[in-house]
């Protein structure tokens, strides 16, 4: 399973390029949430290959919803073809392709694929994780105050401005520096090789972190919920970190449920 994850997401890669360099069309699913054509023929690109090779397994992809029903292994395959379209729609080279796969509510692989840098993520239960075939390990970080974390924004960021802002100023406080790329999967990936030492963010889906998530954990993260509770593919919210640093995060994430 997953050498076809990292076929498809390979695949799915060419597709998003290929498309990034002779055009494409953009719809509206929300006021700032875009989906384009690169979004759909990748996803069925990947749904198809799954389809051809593993027809009892159930797949749940962002733009196509659920389709199959669970095995007897209870195998589900959760994509998301182009993580990063507001990027994409840009030209902004800061996108990617991933797949988890789940077994029984648990993430047990996952691969992510960024074309823009030919960098291929993946990781099974067990086995460690890996960055173009190497070994990835999470930083040393220890101090909050030397980290570099990064975070996101979900689609009702408007509605819920103030909401989320607080947490923005209480790491930029409390850091060496916090980032947005616009790409949660990348973001995940770049805590599990190091170049992050932790990831914040609410409002997130499946598609989002289900590859992230045993990619993280097998590079010798720690991944939780904002609140530090247990984690799971179907949480709107997720805190990742090196581990080293987790308790920390929680600590200034409580800080601010108790300024209201």
């Amino acid at each position: 399973m997953i050498d076809l994850a990292i076929r498809a997401a390979r695949e799915a890669g060419a597709i998003l390029q290929d498309y990034a360099a002779r055009g494409f069309q953009i719809e509206n699913k929300g006021r700032i949430n875009l989906v384009t054509e690169a979004d759909l023929a990748s996803e069925r690109h990947i749904t198809q290959l799954i389809g051809s090779h593993f027809p009892s397994h159930r797949i749940l992809a962002e733009e196509g919803g659920a389709s199959g029903h669970p095995g007897e292994d209870n195998y589900v395959w959760i994509i998301d073809p182009l993580d990063g379209t507001t990027n994409y729609s840009h030209g902004f080279p800061c996108y990617a392709v991933s797949i988890g796969i789940e077994r029984h509510g648990k993430a047990v692989a996952g691969v992510i694929y960024d074309p823009t840098r030919d960098e291929l993520f993946a990781a099974e239960r067990g086995a460690g994780a890996t960055l173009n075939g190497n070994k990835i390990r999470v930083s040393a970080v220890d101090h909050l105050e030397r980290a570099l974390v990064v975070s996101g924004f979900p689609y009702d960021v408007r509605e819920r401005m103030e909401e989320y802002l607080p947490a923005w100023r209480e790491f930029l406080k409390h850091t060496q520096g916090a980032r947005r790329l616009g790409a949660a999967a990348i973001d995940m990936c770049c805590v599990a090789s190091g170049r992050m030492d932790g990831f914040w963010e609410n409002g997130l889906n499946p598609w989002d972190t289900a590859a992230g998530w045993v990619i993280i954990e097998e590079a010798g993260g720690r991944v939780t919920k904002l609140d530090g509770s247990p984690f799971d593919n179907y949480s709107a919210s997720l805190l990742c970190t090196n581990g080293a640093i987790h308790d920390q995060m929680l600590a200034v994430l409580a800080s601010l449920k108790n300024e209201r």
